[in-house]
């Protein structure tokens, strides 16, 4: 009874530290839309463990190596989220400039295309391509060229998927280069 005992809190141990870990790669949402949800489900298809913290700030990327940023706005997830888009522009400039700052890299993703492009979801581009290491766009994403003038002469990469579940390719290719593999 006595090593049963033991072993369960030898197991309870374990599975608490295992918790207080936080994976490599995190995703969090600039502009409260729930586009981070579906670059979430791309991700653990292939296998790569991420948080996902909508409302991430600064102090909680100790550990990471791969800031996910999916960019996108809505005013409803802002209301929920209990933030204006001045808010969630200075969350996100301070996040961003700290992951730089730790040596966290950045991928920013626009997964919605033309059809998610707008007044709102331009003012959260603008906060985040240029902290961009790389960025990913849906085909008619960037059709304007917003990207390509907001990281202009930083030598970002900036590729191309035909739609959310073809960012596999790209997002592989990039976390693969940055030391980010499947489980």
């Amino acid at each position: 009874m006595k090593r049963m005992i033991i072993a369960l809190t030898a197991l309870l141990v374990l599975a608490a530290a295992g918790a207080a870990f936080a994976a490599d790669v995190v995703l969090t949402s600039v502009g409260q839309s729930p586009d981070v949800m579906m670059v979430r489900v791309v991700l653990r298809k292939m296998k790569i463990d991420a948080d996902s913290e909508p409302l991430l700030k600064a102090d909680a990327l100790a550990g990471r190596k791969v800031l996910v940023a999916v960019v996108g706005g809505s005013s409803k997830g802002l209301g929920a989220a209990g933030i204006n888009k001045d808010q969630e522009v200075e969350r996100v400039s301070s996040l961003l400039k700290a992951a730089k700052d730790q040596g966290v890299k950045v991928l920013v993703m626009h997964i919605g295309g033309e059809g998610r492009r707008g007044t709102l979801s331009d003012a959260f581009i603008e906060a985040a391509a240029p902290w961009g290491d790389r960025i990913i766009v849906v085909d008619g994403g960037n059709s304007d060229g917003i990207f390509d003038k907001l990281t202009e002469g930083k030598n970002v990469k900036i590729l191309t998927a035909p739609n959310v579940n073809g960012t596999d390719a790209p997002l592989r290719e990039t976390l693969s280069e940055w030391g980010i593999s499947a489980r």
